[in-house]
C-alpha cells in the first residue's frame, strides 16, 4: 500500500509508514482480522464501520492513503463531485423496538447461564426520541472525511473557495444528513483550514455553507412511483429475502440463539435475531465496546449469515434486484455529469471553475442504486436466498461498498500531456478513498469525453420522469 501526503502540513510519508506499520504490529499483536476490530465487525452490512474499510484510520483518523496513485503532476485536479453516506447513527425507531421485544424475551429467561445473565444486567439505553439520529462519532466521521479530502485535494479545498461560496452542500432532509453536512463544513473549516469558530449566522454569511436541501436529488426513491409501488410497498419484491429468513441457514442461527438464551424457539425469527446481531453493530460504532455480550450470542459463520441476509435485502430493494432501483437514480446521475461538463466547458475557455467542490449528502439507499446505474460490483448471477454458498465470491457486499461514511468521489482533471499535441481532460472515480476502475475498462482512469460516450445512453435516454411512471391501466370503454 502506498502512502501518499498531497501537500498534508502536519504528516510526512516517514511518519505514515510508522503508524501503518504500528497498526499491523498492533493487529498481529492482538490476533484481529482487521486492525482494532472484532471478529465480527466486518460483517454487519449497512452498519458496518468505515474503518473496516480501510482499518489504518483506527490508528490515524486522518491519515491519507491510496493503493494507487493519482494522476501524475502534469495533471490539475479541476473539480471534485462526490456523493457521501451520512456518518454513524442511532438506530431508528422501530430498530429500538425490535430491541426491546428481543431483550424483554431475554429479561424472561430462566437460563442460569453466564451470557444470559450479563444480558439481562445489559442497560437497555436505546431510546426512541434517538430514531436514526447522527452520534458524536458520526460527526467525528465526516469531520475527519473533510480533513482527509482537503489533504489529498488542497487546491480545491481553499479558505479563498469556501469563503467566495466556490463549493456547494446538498444534503438529505434527514437529520442525520443535515447533521453530516454541517459536520463536514465544520472539520473543512475549522480543523484542515483553521478557520475560527464564529457564531452559526455570522459562520454563514462568511463562507456560504450552509446545507442546501434537495430530497429530488438525495431521497429520489421517496419520489419515484414506480419504485415505490412496485419494490417498497410490494411485499412480493422481497421473495428471495422471505425465503433465506425460513431457509436451513437462517434456521440454524435461530435455533443456536434460542439454546444460548434458553427461550422457546418459536418466539424468535430472523427479524429479531438479525436486530441482536445489529445491537452488536451499535455498541461498536456508538460506544467502542468491542467485547457486548450481544456479540457473543454469534460467531463467524453465523455473522456470514445474517451478512447474506442484509445483502439480500439491499440486493433487490436498492441494488440489481430490479431495474426501477437504479434507475431511479438517473436524475442524480445526470446532475454529476452536468457538474462535470460544466466544469470542461469552463477549463476550456480559460476561465475559473465556477464550482470546484460539490459535496452531496445521503443515505446508503443513494449511493447503492447509483452504482448499480453504472454497472459496479455486479455479479454474473442475481443473489438468491440459494445462493449463499458462493457468499465468499459475491462482489455485491453492502459492508464493503456503502459502510457509514461511505463515499463515491468524481475527480476532474485537467492534463497538459507531452505526447498529445491537445489538451485532456480526464476523470478518476474514488469509492471510500480508494480509487474504482471503471466497469466498462477496468482502467482507474477515463478521458471525460469517453466516459460521456460510454453512458450516453444514461444520459440522453434515461428520463425519471417516464422511468418512474406508473403504466395507466386502459378501460375497457377505451379499446
Amino acid at each position: 500500500m502506498s502512502l501518499i501526503f498531497s501537500e498534508c502540513r502536519r504528516y510526512v510519508p516517514k511518519a505514515a509508514q510508522v503508524l501503518l506499520i504500528s497498526a499491523t504490529w498492533f493487529c498481529s499483536l492482538h490476533g484481529l482480522s482487521t486492525c482494532g476490530s472484532p471478529k465480527l465487525a466486518t460483517y454487519f452490512g449497512t452498519k458496518t464501520r468505515y474503518e473496516e474499510v480501510n482499518p489504518f484510520l483506527l490508528v490515524n483518523p486522518l491519515l491519507v492513503s491510496r493503493k494507487h496513485d493519482l494522476l501524475p503532476n502534469m495533471c490539475t485536479p479541476l473539480q471534485i463531485v462526490s456523493v457521501i453516506r451520512h456518518g454513524r447513527r442511532y438506530p431508528t425507531q422501530k430498530q429500538i423496538q425490535k430491541m426491546k421485544t428481543i431483550y424483554n424475551l431475554i429479561k424472561q429467561s430462566e437460563s442460569n447461564s453466564q451470557l444470559v445473565k450479563e444480558l439481562q444486567s445489559w442497560n437497555m439505553w436505546y431510546d426512541d426520541w434517538m430514531d436514526g439520529q447522527l452520534v458524536k462519532k458520526g460527526e467525528d466521521d465526516m469531520k475527519n472525511l473533510a480533513y482527509r479530502f482537503a489533504s489529498l485535494f488542497p487546491s480545491l479545498f481553499t479558505a479563498e473557495k469556501l469563503q467566495k461560496c466556490k463549493m456547494s452542500f446538498t444534503t438529505s432532509s434527514k437529520h442525520r444528513c443535515v447533521d453530516s453536512t454541517k459536520s463536514f463544513i465544520k472539520g473543512l473549516a475549522h480543523n484542515y483550514l483553521q478557520l475560527p469558530e464564529l457564531p452559526d449566522t455570522e459562520q454563514e454569511d462568511i463562507t456560504c455553507s450552509e446545507p442546501m436541501v434537495n430530497d429530488t436529488l438525495m431521497r429520489f426513491f421517496d419520489h419515484c412511483e414506480k419504485f415505490v409501488v412496485q419494490v417498497e410497498d410490494n411485499d412480493t419484491a422481497m421473495h428471495e429475502v422471505d425465503r433465506f429468513k425460513i431457509g436451513p441457514e437462517m434456521q440454524k442461527v435461530i435455533h443456536k440463539v434460542a439454546t444460548l438464551l434458553g427461550v422457546p424457539e418459536d418466539q424468535l425469527n430472523a427479524d429479531l435475531i438479525q436486530v441482536a446481531f445489529f445491537t452488536c453493530s451499535f455498541e461498536l460504532a456508538i460506544n467502542n465496546i468491542q467485547n457486548s455480550p450481544w456479540c457473543h450470542l454469534f460467531d463467524e459463520e453465523d455473522a456470514k449469515v445474517l451478512e447474506y441476509l442484509n445483502d439480500l435485502k439491499q440486493y433487490w430493494k436498492r441494488g440489481y434486484g430490479f431495474d426501477i432501483n437504479s434507475r431511479s437514480s438517473c436524475n442524480l446521475f445526470q446532475h454529476i455529469f452536468q457538474h462535470l461538463e460544466t466544469a470542461v466547458s469552463e477549463s476550456k475557455r480559460s476561465q475559473q471553475i465556477s464550482n470546484p467542490v460539490v459535496m452531496q449528502f445521503g443515505h446508503a439507499e443513494t449511493l447503492l442504486p447509483l452504482l448499480a446505474l453504472m454497472g459496479l460490483f455486479k455479479d454474473e448471477k442475481p443473489l438468491t436466498a440459494d445462493s449463499f454458498s458462493s457468499q465468499s465470491e459475491q462482489k455485491f457486499r453492502s459492508g464493503r461498498i456503502v459502510p457509514y461514511a461511505s463515499n463515491l468521489v468524481f475527480v476532474l482533471y485537467h492534463c497538459d500531456l507531452v505526447e498529445s499535441p491537445k489538451e485532456e481532460h480526464q476523470v478518476q472515480m474514488l469509492l471510500n478513498e480508494n480509487l474504482l476502475p471503471f466497469p466498462h475498462s477496468k482502467e482507474s482512469v477515463c478521458l471525460f469525453d469517453d466516459l460521456k460516450k460510454e453512458y450516453s445512453h444514461l444520459l440522453n435516454d434515461c428520463r425519471v420522469k417516464e422511468e418512474c411512471e406508473l403504466m395507466k391501466a386502459v378501460h375497457e370503454d377505451e379499446l
